[in-house]
């Protein structure tokens, strides 16, 4: 799905908003932070290279990663403000805890932050719930991939965002809270559950319940 897809051709109101080049951001009627739009579902998820610490174990600490290297799975991405702090940690860790049911779905679980690959090191040492995390911790050092988000904020943070990227790399759910406020990792996960089933799936619809189906409502089944 493309931002053209979004507008229709008849109406003023969407002609003002559609970019006249598919590639152009619209200039209005988006979500924007420091003037960028902050990218939504049907964009595609911007190309990144990044070095990440993967482990403690010495000599593993660290990989470089890039938009290619989970290629062809579902991927959660979540972005946090400073390393160091006091509710980052706790979502850090929640998504750490279900990154199992995370992959179990073919998603890859990654995180970052503007800090850089030796600062995440430190706080992973020194932080006893986010020793033994199983997925990357990405440095977005240059603040590139939260800028081409949309998301760094004016105190040039990244925002509290996470994004479900398909195995097209199209963005197909994004979320942006207020710095105070902790995600909830598990509604991602249902988010995703939902997202998988390529079905209509109904408020508070979790895994295992019934989609629903638009033929039969529509014939008063």
């Amino acid at each position: 799905m493309t931002e053209s897809s979004y507008f229709c051709d008849q109406c003023t109101l969407c002609q003002d908003l559609k970019p006249s080049n598919p590639q152009e951001k619209p200039q209005k009627g988006f979500p924007t932070l420091q003037g960028e739009r902050v990218l939504t579902v049907g964009d595609k998820f911007p190309t990144f290279d990044l070095a990440a610490c993967v482990s403690l174990e010495s000599g593993k600490e660290f990989a470089q990663i890039d938009h290619k290297t989970y290629e062809g799975k579902w991927k959660v991405i979540f972005a946090w403000p400073k390393d160091f702090t006091f509710v980052c940690p706790t979502e850090i860790a929640a998504f750490g805890k279900l990154n199992e049911e995370f992959a179990d779905r073919d998603a890859q679980v990654l995180g970052f932050s503007g800090d850089s690959e030796f600062v995440h090191h430190a706080w992973r040492k020194d932080h006893p719930d986010l020793t033994d995390l199983p997925f990357p911790m990405l440095a977005d050092s240059k603040h590139e991939l939260m800028r081409d988000l949309g998301i760094e904020g004016e105190d040039g943070f990244a925002q509290r965002a996470v994004f479900i990227v398909d195995q097209n790399n199209e963005i197909q759910f994004s979320m942006v809270t207020a710095g105070s406020v902790g995600r909830n990792p598990k509604e991602v996960l249902r988010v995703l559950d939902a997202l998988q089933t390529d079905e209509l799936c109904p408020c508070n619809w979790s895994k295992g319940e019934d989609t629903l189906d638009p033929v039969a409502l529509l014939s008063g089944e």
